[in-house]
């Protein structure tokens, strides 16, 4: 990723969201382009319109947290995208960060077991670009779909939402789902701009994916830590299940688990998706487990 063009299209897309009514300043004359100009976020700011002109071309070297700060507050950032500009500063620091590296081998063992352990929620390990890795029973089974299509190889997020048209009955709500998923690669993309494996996946995505694009152009970042998500499953239905995320800082990857209200639809549509799951043979491991 271009660390450069990441800033400076980051900060012009979250200029362009507010406009000088929003941040209580006076508007004159017509404006070519919507949202602040860059005099206005200057001043919201507190620095000098130079300087920020700086910024928004993409050198935040050397930038310090009280101007991280001071951009957070004229740029009304929420905490995902406070965040995600502390990443592409970091990125831009004279000391780059070294890739983290999942372990070698993938996922754990230790890892697996605990998965295996989890017999009653489904649950996968996915890394920061969507791959699922491992998979305990209950997780195969909801995610047969998205295994089957990927036809041996991993299986990712983006790539089913995007270039697989079974992902729009997969999914209760396309819509949210593809704008998660994007959000998501672009959080990681500044978390980790040397990924090349991410570089590859945003090019091909945007190469063949109008829907795609568009949404990458938007620059939306969000962390998904919980929350709901709706599955629309071949064998038992529409699932509406709740998520938990927990992250395994040692090996870079994330342990996603579902579960559901207790007596409701859903509770009984798992336990019938878990009997089929157990009359289903079980594929090879390394169909989820490659990094």
């Amino acid at each position: 990723m271009d660390n450069p063009s990441q800033i400076r299209e980051f900060l012009t897309s979250r200029r362009a969201k507010i406009t000088p009514a929003d941040a209580g300043l006076p508007s004159y004359g017509t404006r070519r382009v919507p949202g602040l100009r860059r005099t206005e976020v200057a001043q919201l700011a507190g620095v000098s319109v130079e300087y920020y002109s700086r910024l928004e071309r993409g050198d935040l070297s050397g930038v310090s947290d009280q101007v991280l700060d001071a951009l957070a507050r004229a740029l009304r950032l929420n905490d995902d995208d406070r965040t995600h500009l502390e990443d592409l500063a970091r990125a831009a620091g004279p000391a780059p960060r070294r890739r983290r590296r999942p372990a070698a081998g993938g996922v754990r063992p230790s890892v697996h077991r605990l998965l295996d352990s989890m017999t009653e929620a489904p649950a996968i390990v996915m890394n920061g670009r969507g791959d699922i890795l491992a998979a305990n029973a209950l997780g195969r089974a909801l995610y047969a779909p998205m295994i089957e299509a990927a036809r041996g190889k991993v299986p990712n997020h983006a790539r089913f939402i995007f270039l697989d048209d079974r992902s729009r009955d997969f999914w209760g709500d396309w819509e949210h789902a593809a704008d998660t998923t994007v959000a998501l690669l672009q959080a990681q993309a500044g978390r980790d701009p040397y990924d090349k494996a991410l570089t590859d996946l945003v090019g091909e995505l945007s190469t063949r994916s109008e829907d795609f694009r568009t949404r990458w152009a938007r620059h939306d970042v969000r962390q998904y830590h919980v929350g709901t998500k709706p599955f629309r499953h071949p064998v038992v239905g529409v699932l509406d299940l709740t998520y938990e995320s927990l992250d395994l800082p040692t090996d870079n990857l994330t342990l996603v688990a579902y579960g559901t209200e207790p007596g409701s639809d859903a509770e009984d549509r798992l336990r019938l998706l878990a009997s089929w799951a157990a009359e289903t043979p079980r594929p090879q491991r390394a169909r989820t487990d490659q990094a």
